[in-house]
């Protein structure tokens, strides 16, 4: 006696390839396959099963359902993510390493482009005209954060980062974390710019490092956890600063520090209904109180006649 096939598994293998008994894989109609999908019934092959709860689903079906599921949240509001947490780290020690590396092989005209100068530089007339941010060059104002001429610089800097970097992308999130970064250092620019000699160049990551230690102690503040693991980062910071006083832009550190704090305390403390607006809302207070020093400090230059 021969068994007829149920109605379904007959209509499915029919229209995937013709008359049969023997089901087949809805995206690969050459295969045979008994695994049906859990929750949408078709069936599937093992190059499209994915492992459920019980049993298997097809692709489809678990995209949709990685669509319609909320995306697990940090404490403070970032997407949770696989992996450890630290791509935006690494993309930004890969950015840093890389103008370094662009300063060797190209020379003075890295320094001469990128450097944070309010009027011409002190080597425009050497190798040409240059134009500070009182004269547009606003660009400046974040390339210098990316900018290291000295090997040891960059290794501190880059070290402080990795140190930071990881833990802050984890809590924040990669957008939280990446604003943190750019808008510190932008903040640190500003304030170098404003209170240092236009004639000076400045350059360095170290205003959006200090920004990564502004916010780590609001955090850490907020979380009540134990600050004892990157104190040997921040002593060392302290030093150099202390040390090389002549050498570093402490109005910059200073600068990136308080935004970093601040943007911290934003974070860490933002209400949970509303979120998403005040973390908002204290990202661009920082960002438009750096673009008030600016325009102050450019009118100041540019009308007050200092050279």
């Amino acid at each position: 006696m021969t068994e007829n096939p149920r109605p379904d598994e007959s209509a499915e293998a029919q229209g995937a390839s013709g008359p049969s008994t023997v089901p087949r894989c809805y995206r690969h109609p050459e295969r045979e396959t008994y695994i049906r999908c859990q929750r949408c019934g078709r069936h599937i092959c093992p190059d499209c099963q994915r492992q459920a709860a019980v049993g298997f689903q097809c692709v489809e079906c678990v995209n949709e359902g990685r669509r319609s599921t909320p995306a697990a949240r940090t404490r403070f509001g970032g997407v949770m993510r696989g992996g450890d947490g630290a791509t935006v780290t690494k993309v930004l020690l890969g950015l840093n390493i890389l103008v370094y590396v662009l300063t060797l092989l190209l020379g003075p005209a890295v320094e001469q482009q990128l450097s944070l100068v309010g009027n011409r530089s002190f080597f425009a007339d050497a190798i040409g005209e240059s134009s500070g941010v009182a004269g547009g060059a606003y660009w400046r104002l974040i390339t210098s954060t990316f900018l290291h001429i000295q090997l040891w610089h960059l290794a501190v800097n880059m070290f402080s980062l990795w140190v930071l970097g990881p833990s802050l992308e984890r809590l924040l999130g990669r957008l939280r974390f990446t604003g943190l970064y750019l808008v510190a250092g932008l903040a640190g620019s500003a304030v170098a710019y404003a209170f240092t000699s236009p004639l000076t160049p400045i350059l360095g990551a170290s205003g959006a490092i200090f920004g990564l230690f502004g916010a780590t102690v609001a955090v850490a503040r907020r979380m009540r956890a134990d600050m004892s693991w990157f104190v040997g980062a921040l002593i060392m910071n302290i030093v150099l600063n202390v040390v090389f006083r002549s050498y570093l832009s402490w109005q910059g550190h200073v600068g990136g520090f308080l935004a970093g704090l601040a943007l911290g305390a934003v974070v860490a403390y933002a209400p949970r209904d509303r979120r998403n607006l005040m973390q908002g809302l204290g990202f661009g207070a920082v960002i438009l109180a750096s673009v008030a020093l600016i325009i102050w400090r450019t009118v100041q230059l540019t009308s007050g006649g200092v050279v």
